[in-house]
């Protein structure tokens, strides 16, 4: 098997972070990695909000959220246990990673209170309003 790729501190990007939170499943697979005292295994973090994650798809966004330099990860048979660097990232760029996952809780919060309007309600509202104009 292939040694898994980690890069070191120095290595990490504010744009590497950012690169790898864009993506809103990367994001709250952090997010909830980021909440526990403990390792979690990739299987744990499959559940995405309301629906769950292909275990293809989710190799995947650990991988991106591994070579960004935000996780570690150590094979133990045939799970994978993820941990955050987020202790090594807060001496790099203090206070970046807080920052980052009190917008992501505080995002979560409004679209759970309210549910952004789907891809044809937008594009009705669109046509409303250059009709009106």
């Amino acid at each position: 098997m292939r040694p898994l790729f980690h890069p070191s501190i120095d290595d990490i990007t504010v744009e590497g972070i950012l690169h790898a939170l864009s993506d809103p499943v990367r994001a709250s697979i952090y997010a909830r990695l980021a909440g526990l005292d403990c390792a979690a295994t990739c299987t744990a973090l499959q559940q995405a909000g309301d629906r769950t994650i292909p275990k293809s798809s989710l190799s995947q966004h650990f991988r991106v959220l591994r070579e960004a330099g935000l996780i570690r990860s150590e094979r133990a048979g045939v799970e994978m246990h993820n941990t955050t660097r987020c202790a090594e990232i807060e001496q790099r760029f203090p206070g970046l990673i807080p920052a980052i996952l009190k917008a992501h809780r505080a995002q979560m919060a409004g679209t759970l209170s309210s549910r952004p309007p789907s891809r044809r309600t937008a594009a009705a509202a669109v046509r409303k309003r250059t009709k009106a104009g």
